[in-house]
């Protein structure tokens, strides 16, 4: 398995993968929005520099030449502007340019914010999740980050076991659309 920086040309690969998070999120918005709009208006915002999903936010863990997983984050500087990207797309699916698809402070000052971690239904139990996250703190401490934090759902306890046996403490709670999250960091 490689794990390297995500491409543009990982898109079809890529959002799939966002969209399990999406689905998982249960957030009203991502309901009425038919996957097919959905996915453009994604994958114009994946192809530009600054967004939430961009594939400069993208890590990706490739087998046979396939993306089976993802992590994807940000430096919490970065989150008052995030979404920004994907405003001028949103009109082309009959959306406002001012709609806000993330409304919710998820970083707090210091941290670098994993926001999804997702890997392919059919790879999941594989160690590719555990993988990503192996990889992100050297990589994240060469570029001078000192704290990664993320949230987990209280209805994800899997989850929350992973990132705690791979050195994340908790660091409180706060609300995602409708779902309450623990928030986890790990300092580098």
């Amino acid at each position: 398995m490689e794990i390297r920086a995500a491409k543009k040309a990982d898109v079809d690969e890529v959002l799939p993968l966002i969209k399990i998070v999406f689905d998982e999120m249960e957030m009203p918005i991502f309901e009425k929005i038919p996957d097919q709009d959905l996915y453009h208006v994604l994958s114009e915002a994946y192809a530009t520099e600054d967004y939430r999903y961009s594939y400069r936010h993208t890590t990706v863990a490739v087998e046979d030449g396939h993306v089976v997983g993802i992590a994807v984050g940000y430096p919490e500087v970065e989150e008052a502007t995030i979404d920004d990207a994907i405003a001028p797309f949103l009109p082309e699916i009959g959306l406002s340019k001012d709609l806000k698809f993330f409304t919710d402070k998820e970083a707090r000052p210091g941290e670098w914010y994993l926001d999804t971690l997702a890997v392919a239904e059919n790879k999941q139990g594989h160690g590719i999740g555990t993988a990503l996250l192996k990889y992100l703190p050297e990589h994240l401490r060469q570029q001078g980050e000192q704290v990664i934090s993320l949230s987990v759902d209280f209805e994800n306890p899997q989850a929350e076991k992973l990132y705690k046996r791979m050195g994340f403490v908790e660091d409180g709670e706060l609300m995602i659309g409708n779902h309450r999250y623990k928030h986890l960091i790990e300092k580098l």
